[in-house]
């Protein structure tokens, strides 16, 4: 498949919460890497991408994945973007 999924990313104000949840829902399983401002846990899902879960960058943000999109070109990628009208915010 082009272009597939390679990385998702969980922000909750609960990681140790979520990591419980999702290993015994699906079986995941977890590696916690010690980060400046709280633990960064590793998943690892078995079959396709892989992922982390981490607490949310700012107290107001929502809880939400973040997936991951790997393309071979960023810049040919980005331009192609406002071609189709979207807009890239970061």
């Amino acid at each position: 498949m082009a272009n597939p999924f390679c990385h998702i990313e969980l922000a909750t104000d609960h990681p140790e919460r979520a990591r419980a949840f999702y290993g015994a829902l699906f079986s995941w399983t977890f590696e916690v890497m010690p980060m400046g401002h709280g633990p960064y846990i590793m998943l690892q899902t078995g079959e396709g991408p892989g992922g982390g879960i981490m607490g949310k960058p700012m107290p107001e943000a929502p809880t939400a994945w973040m997936p991951y999109v790997q393309v071979d070109d960023l810049d040919a990628t980005m331009l192609k973007v406002g071609e189709l009208g979207g807009q890239i915010v970061v």
